[in-house]
């Protein structure tokens, strides 16, 4: 190559190199300008109110909790989230009008967010059970009673959140005002439902497709919807084909989307990302808590109250188990809330409607 065109070629390349760097750099200050306003947003100027957000000692490693609310002399809601692994205050500036009613605590669970990033997947992984993770829960429990000068706490629990919350609430109810599930497991009859409602879905597709091909392959499923390898690998893959809409999708809610979240690093997004595939390959699947247990297993006797809010047109975890579960349970008050049209992830995407339903019902609990 000619000396001259290999030195154009060098420079347009710094050229490029140096736009690149460019673009970087006003991709990031406008982010740090979105996450400046987003903190004028979310700042509690209350007098009586907290806002904090700190690495605790629980369960023998750090874990990172988040406590924000306008007074503190509120109830203490303790948020569980769902994933497994998946760290809710992220998604969370829609729960602003929450803190008027409630001192909100998030909690990154063992092998989630920052606590995985503080404590490496080496140091995590002989420790990720439901056992472990039960008494981490009661541990924080203890700290925010302690914290906050409580009596008792309430415990909402999500998804898998909603498993491990009713475990933490089982072992230790004294801790506690009350239990709220939302999107409850209740063990493999969860998933069972949830592919049944899945296989009838894709059969509706194909039909409005006039996919024979589709439908001869799903009849036999439909009428007997096991969830065995072979009918699995049959609905992977014609929710491909058909498009199959994503049970995991949902549009939030709340005016900051998470790259925009006050304090959220690149490396709480890494650490985020990685922490739900972490968290899954331990609690999650065939041989996961989830699928392997039931909450009956338990025992069906409840000394505290047990509020279940429940979506019907939840897919990931069908309404129908969740209510047979709650005609089994015995407890000294109980409500089932069936909120119509609603899905698995309604404190991220409907905030406001899953509020009134907590301060209609739980929050009168923890005043009386």
């Amino acid at each position: 190559m000619p000396h001259k065109a290999a030195r154009l070629i060098g420079v347009s390349l710094l050229g490029l190199a140096g736009v690149l760097v460019a673009i970087a750099a006003a991709g990031l200050g406008f982010r740090a300008y979105r996450q400046h306003l987003a903190a004028e947003v979310l700042a509690i100027h209350s007098p009586n109110g907290v806002q904090e957000g700190a690495y605790v000692d629980i369960g023998g490693i750090k874990q990172w909790i988040q406590i924000r609310g306008e007074d503190r002399d509120n109830p203490v809601l303790l948020f569980v989230h769902g994933g497994p692994g998946g760290s809710s205050w992220p998604i969370s500036s829609g729960w602003l009008p929450w803190e008027k009613h409630f001192t909100v605590v998030q909690w990154d669970q063992r092998g989630a967010g920052r606590t995985y990033g503080a404590a490496g997947e080496d140091a995590l992984a002989p420790s990720m059970t439901l056992e472990r993770m039960t008494q981490d829960g009661i541990e924080l429990a203890e700290y925010l009673r302690a914290h906050l000068h409580k009596d008792k706490i309430i415990l909402v629990g999500h998804s898998w959140g909603s498993f491990l919350g009713i475990h933490i609430v089982k072992q230790r109810p004294d801790l506690f005002y009350a239990y709220v599930g939302t999107g409850q497991v209740v063990g493999r009859v969860t998933f069972e439902k949830s592919f049944e409602l899945a296989i009838k879905h894709l059969r509706e597709l194909a039909q409005s497709a006039g996919n024979s091909e589709a439908l001869a392959e799903l009849a036999p499923i439909t009428e007997q919807p096991l969830m065995n390898p072979r009918n699995r690998l049959v609905a992977d893959r014609w929710s491909k084909a058909l498009a199959l809409p994503s049970i995991e999708s949902f549009e939030l809610a709340g005016p900051i989307p998470p790259p925009f979240m006050p304090d959220f690093s690149l490396l709480d997004w890494y650490n985020w990302r990685k922490g739900m595939a972490f968290s899954a390959r331990y609690l999650r699947g065939r041989d996961g808590p989830m699928f392997k247990g039931d909450v009956a297993s338990l025992g069906l006797a409840f000394p505290i109250p047990m509020i279940f809010i429940e979506g019907d047109a939840d897919y990931n975890t069908p309404i129908e188990p969740v209510e047979q579960l709650f005609n089994q349970i015995t407890a000294p008050h109980k409500e089932f809330v069936r909120v119509q049209g609603g899905g698995h992830f309604m404190p991220f995407d409907r905030p406001d409607e899953f509020l009134a339903e907590l301060v209609a019902y739980v929050r009168p609990l923890a005043l009386n």
